[in-house]
């Protein structure tokens, strides 16, 4: 599983694991039923706190992304188990896409963006 961290990134470590997480659920690269690393080898592989890759997997689960089951390894759930209405998902998109607006980016480069991160995600993705 590749993830890295970035020590320039404005968002908490445990933060960026899970969205480095929820990029590889969304490509496709971890698929439903897969396990994830132990705790302890994400922790030591990543040079990270452990309590940082458990509240990044607590997060996760809280989501509807991740299983979490004591005693045994995390896996990602199906997708048509997440919690998320699509009321909610369109609040998400809508701030996203409200903060590039305000950072002054084009439409036309808003919308290149948008189209680029998709096709990028929906390659590992059969349609």
């Amino acid at each position: 599983m590749l993830l890295t961290i970035n020590l320039d990134d404005r968002r908490p470590i445990y933060q960026q694991i899970a969205d480095g997480i929820r990029t590889l659920i969304a490509s496709g690269q971890l698929s439903e039923g897969q396990a994830l690393p132990p705790v302890r080898q994400l922790a030591g592989d990543l040079g990270v706190n452990l309590n940082t890759i458990a509240v990044a997997y607590r997060e996760l689960q809280d989501d509807g992304l991740i299983i979490l089951k004591h005693g045994s390894r995390a896996t990602v759930a199906s997708r048509t188990a997440g919690k998320h209405n699509e009321e909610e998902l369109r609040g998400s998109l809508r701030t996203a896409l409200t903060q590039l607006v305000l950072a002054g980016m084009p439409l036309a480069r808003i919308l290149e963006m948008v189209n680029d991160e998709l096709g990028s995600m929906m390659k590992g993705i059969q349609v």
